[in-house]
């Protein structure tokens, strides 16, 4: 399951003249009159625009964050769980995610979570999604929803380019 999405949020533009400030949101005609003084805060904040977000969403990993495991005889590397969801908070700070569907295969055998991301910039939101299985019976910490939960996570995070470069290094 691959999903992609992207919305537009109203642009709006505010214009103070001493008192008074006018406010109008694009496409939508609305006007606010206020006649109380505001603040001259910064409303930068932590919500920038989507191309800056994934700007930094795209940038190579530390090594050091970055672990090793041995799968049917392949060593694979990966980004930890809990080290994306930083990562994440720490670039895209306004961000969510939701499981979508835990779907397990007719046998009985494996467990699939369908995981959804959403990026929130001050110019649109866009998610991104995929999936992620895993064997019932796996061993290890955690049972096996949540490690197909993790896999999906990850791997909607990579969608935006988030440790997207361990998936192609060996080709470089």
């Amino acid at each position: 399951m691959a999903g992609l999405g992207l919305r537009l949020k109203a642009a709006t533009w505010t214009l103070r003249s001493g008192a008074a400030t006018l406010t109008r949101e694009m496409g939508k005609g609305v006007r606010r009159f206020s006649s109380e003084v505001e603040n001259d805060v910064p409303t930068s904040g932590i919500s920038r625009p989507l191309a800056e977000i994934l700007k930094e969403l795209n940038k190579k990993i530390p090594d050091s964050v970055i672990r090793t495991r041995v799968e049917d005889g392949s060593s694979i590397k990966y980004i930890p769980w809990h080290i994306v969801n930083r990562i994440m908070n720490m670039h895209a700070p306004e961000w969510s995610g939701e499981v979508r569907s835990v779907t397990y295969s007719p046998d009985g055998n494996t467990v699939t979570v369908a995981y959804r991301v959403t990026l929130y910039g001050t110019d649109a939101e866009i998610f991104r999604e995929s999936t992620g299985t895993t064997p019932v019976d796996c061993k290890g910490y955690g049972d096996a929803v949540q490690k197909a939960e993790a896999m999906a996570f990850r791997r909607a995070c990579a969608r935006f380019g988030l440790g997207l470069h361990l998936y192609h290094e060996d080709a470089l």
